[in-house]
């Protein structure tokens, strides 16, 4: 029986800045529909920072497949909600319910520290991605931001209840 664990660390640790490279790699390479250049990868990092997945502006949550490194998700807070961005499961990890661990993790701290919805915008060529979070009570919403690859955006409503934030790594 294979395990998903998840821990929250700040984005410049090591292994976060790994996952976060390995994302915007895949995000590169499929916004342009070729391999990434080293240099494209760097720029795009920039252009999107993530140092603000950490108290006290968002968190940044990594997620372990029977103990290997296998993905990440990050939130971002805003007044009584967060934004969900950065979710990404390593390929060798995908189909294994990797997705829906990050998700029930962040959805658990966002719901402890006070949001009472989580937010997303994502891109069309992103078809697995709006798959996952419609599969997990996301709905598609009318757009929320201008962000220049926002092509589709979802919320998620939190019911109140009391959860367990995730543990640190």
């Amino acid at each position: 029986m294979t395990t998903w664990t998840t821990c929250s660390t700040p984005p410049h640790a090591p292994e976060a800045a790994i996952l976060l490279r390995e994302y915007m790699a895949e995000m590169v390479r499929r916004w342009h529909g070729r391999p990434e250049r080293p240099a494209e990868v760097t720029e795009a990092l920039a252009e999107m920072p993530s140092d603000d997945l950490a108290p006290p502006t968002g968190l940044l949550v990594l997620a372990r497949h029977d103990g290997q490194l296998a993905g990440c998700a990050g939130l971002r807070w805003r007044p009584r909600w967060a934004e969900l961005t950065r979710v990404y499961v390593r390929p060798a990890h995908r189909g294994t319910g990797g997705g829906a661990a990050l998700l029930a993790a962040v959805e658990a701290y966002a719901r402890s520290s006070g949001a009472d919805r989580l937010r997303l915008d994502t891109r069309a060529d992103l078809v697995e991605a709006r798959a996952l979070y419609a599969r997990h009570g996301y709905r598609e919403i009318p757009a929320f931001n201008d962000g220049p690859y926002a092509q589709h955006w979802f919320e998620k409503l939190l019911p109140a209840r009391v959860g367990d934030p995730v543990a640190p790594c």
